[in-house]
């Protein structure tokens, strides 16, 4: 099954239990520093993050794999006339998007790792900007959490990956998991 297919699957099945989802509760904590401007949600899912951020006053790039999501965020969008663009693409295929130098005040990535996009994101973000990424990591309390070694980070890889920019907020959750970073770039 290729990974839209996949993520199809995951989505329709997500979207028969759900209300509205919910965006990543570390994000939602940061609240704070977000102050609206042009954001990108990548891999955004059903679209939690880029709800959230739209109410902030960010006019949210959404982007993912599955159109199922892509057309789920588009409607609640719509409806709710939130200032979110859903677009479907593959990040593997991210340059064929022509994503702008300095163009973002805000990129987030949840739950998503393609290590190739780090330097795209580094470009894309203004300065005095922010990024949040949080996904899973090698945590020896969670071997096994149904995802491959591939997709999960090394103990403090965003650190080293972001060490030059003024990090907010990091966190590596032993129990949960997951590497979480909140960065601003200068």
């Amino acid at each position: 099954m290729n990974s839209r297919n996949k993520w199809n699957n995951k989505h329709k099945e997500r979207i028969s239990h759900l209300e509205e989802p919910k965006p990543n509760a570390r994000l939602e904590n940061l609240a704070s520093y977000l102050k609206g401007g042009p954001a990108l949600d990548l891999a955004c899912g059903l679209g939690g993050n880029s709800l959230f951020l739209a109410r902030l006053n960010f006019q949210v790039q959404a982007i993912d794999i599955s159109d199922v999501a892509v057309n789920y965020l588009q409607d609640i969008a719509a409806k709710q006339k939130l200032a979110i663009y859903p677009q479907l693409s593959d990040l593997t295929e991210i340059t064929t998007l022509n994503l702008q130098k300095n163009s973002f005040n805000l990129v987030v990535i949840t739950n998503y790792l393609d290590r190739s996009l780090f330097p795209l994101v580094k470009s894309i973000i203004k300065e005095d900007g922010y990024f949040f990424m949080e996904t899973f990591y090698m945590s020896p309390k969670h071997e096994n959490l149904g995802v491959s070694n591939q997709y999960k980070l090394e103990p403090g890889e965003l650190l080293a990956e972001f060490g030059d920019w003024k990090i907010l907020f990091y966190e590596e959750n032993e129990q949960e998991g997951r590497q979480t970073i909140f960065c601003q770039k200068c």
